[in-house]
């Protein structure tokens, strides 16, 4: 079993969305003893807060629910749960770096190196853009959840 946990600044936007996209890849390809995910914050602004309205309609239009989820704020026993803690840009991966112990380091990375339509290494942050920012954290979410699904099953 392999345990993921993406990350954001406030959770309610991309890394509930990266969750509920690979979710919805897992349950497609019957995974659900294989890969188990979940997301957090690196800032607890919005704790037990669902995603942005905003990002549910958009998930929604593509048939993914994200209303039962949750905001939290990554946990230090995060970095011994989850194989890997993915962030979706390079600040919230600093603040990883810095709440991880050393050991842990090698478990986290940026979701986006798992895109193969993207040459981008960030999910830009819908929160103060329009709609077409929700669409695009969703194309990229399901372009690096490929990747991402396919490189945890050893397939090219």
């Amino acid at each position: 079993m392999k345990r993921i946990l993406f990350v954001c600044m406030g959770n309610i936007c991309r890394s509930p969305t990266a969750e509920g996209v690979i979710n919805k890849i897992i349950i497609n390809n019957k995974l659900e003893n294989i890969v188990k995910v979940d997301s957090a914050a690196t800032h607890g602004y919005h704790i037990g807060e669902p995603p942005d309205p905003r990002s549910c309609a958009a998930a929604l239009r593509r048939g993914i629910d994200l209303s039962v989820q949750r905001a939290r704020k990554v946990a230090p026993e995060d970095f011994e749960r989850f194989d890997l803690l993915l962030a979706m840009d390079r600040d919230n991966l600093t603040l990883l770096k810095r709440g991880a112990r050393p050991e842990h380091h090698a478990k986290l990375g940026l979701f986006m190196r798992y895109a193969t339509r993207f040459q981008v290494d960030e999910v830009p942050d819908p929160y103060y853009g329009g709609e077409q920012g929700f669409e695009l954290v969703l194309d990229m979410a399901e372009d690096a959840g490929q990747g991402l699904i396919r490189s945890l099953l050893g397939k090219p």
